[in-house]
């Protein structure tokens, strides 16, 4: 298979943007966040998207936005934490070498909590959001994200660039000497 970006999936509050930006820098490429450049296009947030348009309106900016993002090169790509849910997406990366960043619930909570743009930014996606949200949705998305990732790495209890070096250590040789496999 050639490959020719990174991309890395996982649930919110797995590190998957501040990560994207330091596989990046050490790779000599691009990087972009899915989340953010959906923000771009619609000229507002996540959570207004969301308010406005539903989350099927959501769905679809962000199907456009991955074909686009997963047709670049030389990219290390942050997607948000559902947008493995539609097969289009999952088919737009066949090109891109997929890392899980995988964490526990008790980590992503706390994450989550520790992160002021977390409501701001981020719609509960169930009645009540919290915890019992979570594990709906990890029980729901884990089984897609172990199907589509070449590779997974743990981020409980490691900084952004501890991740960072372990997906370095599983991207192909050629990926990491020729930014190409």
């Amino acid at each position: 298979m050639e490959f020719t970006n990174v991309a890395l999936i996982g649930y919110r509050g797995t590190g998957k943007s501040a990560v994207a930006k330091l596989v990046a820098l050490r790779l000599g490429w691009d990087w972009v966040d899915a989340d953010v450049e959906i923000e771009l296009r619609a000229g507002k947030s996540i959570a207004a998207i969301f308010a406005e348009d539903g989350e099927a309106g959501f769905r679809d900016m962000e199907a456009i936005v991955v074909e686009e993002l997963a047709r670049r090169e030389r990219t290390v790509i942050a997607l948000g934490g559902g947008a493995v849910l539609r097969e289009g997406n999952r088919a737009a990366l066949a090109r891109s070498f997929v890392v899980w960043l995988r964490a526990s619930m008790e980590t992503i909570l706390a994450r989550m909590e520790a992160d002021p743009t977390t409501v701001g930014r981020r719609p509960n996606l169930t009645v009540g959001g919290g915890r019992a949200e979570v594990e709906a949705l990890l029980a729901a998305r884990e089984p897609i994200y172990r199907r589509l990732a070449a590779a997974v790495v743990d981020t409980d209890d490691k900084t952004p660039a501890e991740v960072a070096e372990a997906i370095f250590g599983h991207l192909p040789l050629t990926l990491r000497t020729t930014g190409t496999a």
